[in-house]
């Protein structure tokens, strides 16, 4: 499975942005897919995750309530809706796969796109 990151941008706090995850390959529908971010100096830490087909999800306490993750099979594609951004949002963003089952852990993930930087100003 191959993942291409986009949606990124700079935003000011409070603000919203889209973030999004195609994938393409061998039967990406059979993919969890997950968003994981790093900021600079800091390790990787999970995000937000959505199973293969969209009926579980799970996110990071610092986030609930503001993001949401959705997935839209038919376009193999995973979407990250942030809200009510904060400056701690600001680091690159990555998707991940893996079987059926997400998983919060990222040593548990085959497969990862390229970052997308999200920059939140404040």
């Amino acid at each position: 499975v191959q993942l291409q990151a986009s949606g990124g941008g700079l935003v000011q706090a409070g603000g919203s942005l889209r973030l999004s995850c195609a994938a393409s390959g061998r039967t990406p529908g059979n993919y969890a897919i997950s968003w994981f971010r790093q900021a600079p100096g800091k390790e990787r830490e999970f995000v937000a995750a959505i199973n293969w087909n969209g009926r579980s999800t799970d996110y990071a306490d610092s986030v609930k309530g503001r993001f949401i993750i959705s997935r839209v099979n038919a376009k193999n594609t995973v979407y990250l809706q942030m809200n009510s951004l904060k400056s701690e949002d600001t680091a690159a963003y990555y998707c991940a796969a893996r079987p059926w089952i997400w998983e919060t852990e990222d040593d548990q993930y085959l497969y990862w796109g390229q970052g997308t930087q999200v920059t939140v100003s404040s």
